[in-house]
C-alpha cells in the first residue's frame, strides 16, 4: 500500500514544519535567534511560530550570537530543549565558547547528572553569491568537537527528518543547512506521519559498481548529476550522501568502498584538514587494501570564496568536474 504523501516541500519549509511539529509534541521545545519572531526569519523558515506558539516560546534576540547561545545552554539545562537560530553559517565563530566549550563539555564534566539538549541550525555553504564572509562550510571545526553532532540535509526531506530527531536528542546538535537549497524541493512524508531520520546514518542515494562518490550537502544533487553523465558512458557510480557529519556512518562508506575500489569525496570546504580528508584516513586507516587507485578530494581551493557569480561558479565543485575526476581515476585504474 503507498503511503499519503503531501504536495513537493520546499527546503526552508521543511525547517518550519520540523520546528512546528516539535513544538506541537513538546512543551519544553522553544525557539529564539534573530529575527524568528512575528517577522518570520530571513528565509521565512519560521513564518506563523510566532502567531501559533506565542512570544514565550518563539523569542527575538538581540544580534548578540555568543549571548543567546549561552542562554539556550543554561536553559537546556534546566529542563527545557531550546533551539537557536544563528543566521548564517559564519556567525558560529561569534559563539564557540558556548559551543565548544559548554554546550559540548557540561554533560561530560558534571558525569551526566545534566543534559544539554539544544539544536542549532544555520544557514551557510556557497552558491548564492555572497561572499567570503558569507559563504562557509565549517562543519570540519564542529565535527573535531565531542559531544557536538553535525547534520547537514542535503534535500526538504531530510532536513525535516534530521531536525527532528536533532530536537529529541539529548546532545548538542548543529544543523547546517545549505543557502542554496532554499527553494529546492521534494515529496516528503505527509504531515500526518512523525517521519524521522535517525542520527548518524548515511543514505546511499543511487547505487552503483564502478566508483563510489561521498557528498554533502549542495554537493549530493550535483554528484547525482553527475552520475547520470557517467552512466551514459558506461561508468556506474554509486553516490552517498552521509547526512551526519558527527559521528560519521563509516559502515555505509566502507561497503561502498569494498565493492567499487574507489573513492570520491566531494564538499564545499577546502581540502586540508576538511571532512572528506577524515573519510579518506578512516577508509585508508580501515581497510588499507582495498583502493585500487588513489583517493580523490573535489573541493574549492584553499583561498575565501569570491563574490562575482561567474568566480564563485569556478570555485565550487562543479558537475563536469565530478565527471573529470572520475573518468580520470577509473582510467589511471585500468
Amino acid at each position: 500500500m503507498k503511503k499519503n504523501r503531501q504536495p513537493a516541500l520546499k527546503y526552508y519549509s521543511a525547517v518550519t514544519r520540523a520546528l512546528s511539529e516539535e513544538m506541537r509534541r513538546d512543551e519544553n521545545v522553544i525557539l529564539i535567534g534573530e529575527d524568528v519572531g512575528p517577522s518570520g526569519g530571513i528565509f521565512a523558515q519560521t513564518k506563523g511560530l510566532h502567531a501559533e506558539f506565542g512570544p514565550s516560546r518563539v523569542r527575538d534576540t538581540p544580534i548578540a550570537e555568543a549571548g543567546f547561545t549561552s542562554l539556550a545552554v543554561g536553559a537546556a539545562m534546566t529542563g527545557l530543549r531550546p533551539i537557536v537560530e544563528v543566521g548564517f553559517e559564519d556567525f558560529l565563530t561569534a559563539c564557540m565558547d558556548p559551543i565548544v566549550n559548554q554546550g559540548a563539555k557540561l554533560r561530560y564534566m558534571l558525569g551526566g547528572q545534566v543534559r544539554v539538549p539544544v539544536t542549532l541550525y544555520t544557514f551557510g555553504s556557497g552558491g548564492l553569491s555572497a561572499g567570503p564572509q558569507h559563504s562557509q562550510s565549517l562543519a570540519a571545526w564542529f565535527a573535531h568537537v565531542p559531544g557536538v553532532k553535525v547534520i547537514q540535509p542535503s534535500s526538504a526531506r531530510d532536513a525535516l527528518g534530521l531536525l527532528k530527531s536533532s530536537v529529541r536528542d539529548d546532545n548538542f546538535v548543529i544543523c547546517l543547512l545549505c543557502k542554496s537549497l532554499i527553494g529546492s524541493k521534494e515529496l516528503a512524508p505527509s504531515a500526518t506521519e512523525d517521519f524521522l531520520i535517525p542520527i548518524g546514518q548515511a543514505e546511499v542515494k543511487k547505487s552503483g559498481s564502478d566508483v563510489t562518490i561521498i557528498a554533502l550537502g549542495a554537493m549530493v544533487k550535483r554528484a547525482l548529476a553527475a552520475a547520470d553523465i557517467l552512466k551514459t558512458d558506461g561508468i556506474d557510480a554509486e553516490v552517498i550522501d552521509p547526512r551526519t557529519i558527527s559521528p560519521l556512518d563509516m559502515t555505509t562508506i566502507l561497503k561502498s568502498v569494498s565493492k567499487t575500489n574507489t573513492l570520491i569525496v566531494v564538499h564545499e570546504a577546502m581540502s586540508p584538514c576538511g571532512i572528506g580528508a577524515e573519510i579518506v584516513a578512516r577508509v585508508c586507516e580501515t581497510s588499507p587494501s582495498v583502493l585500487r587507485s588513489a583517493p580523490v578530494r573535489i573541493t574549492p581551493p584553499f583561498a575565501p570564496s569570491p563574490f562575482a557569480p561567474n568566480l564563485e561558479a569556478d570555485y565550487l565543485p562543479s558537475v563536469e568536474k565530478i565527471v573529470m575526476k572520475a573518468k580520470l581515476m577509473l582510467e589511471d585504474r585500468r
